[in-house]
């Protein structure tokens, strides 16, 4: 189904209709961009949401967003998972 990386952006979308407890706050779910996906899955997703994630943009991408939006001092992920995920992209996303 999504194991290789770089999927088009229907399959993103796709994943993310199918979790709407994740976004729950649009139902325009082609409209969401993947900064707001990745965020909401690894915020409120669990361990199984995060490995289709991962397999549908590629674990160097969502590494790459996660990294890119948790640079500023200013962040919406919780601080647990800022923590877990930093650790957890230094070891697994080179």
């Amino acid at each position: 189904m999504w194991y290789n990386g770089g999927m088009s952006d229907s399959n993103i979308h796709e994943f993310i209709k199918a979790r709407p407890h994740l976004i729950w706050y649009t139902k325009n779910y082609s409209g969401l961009n993947e900064e707001a996906i990745v965020e909401a899955t690894l915020n409120y997703g669990d361990w199984d949401d995060v490995q289709t994630l991962t397999k549908i943009i590629g674990m160097g991408k969502t590494a790459e967003i996660f990294k890119r939006e948790t640079s500023s001092e200013r962040s919406n992920y919780f601080p647990s998972i800022k923590n877990y995920f930093t650790l957890y992209f230094a070891k697994y996303a080179r």
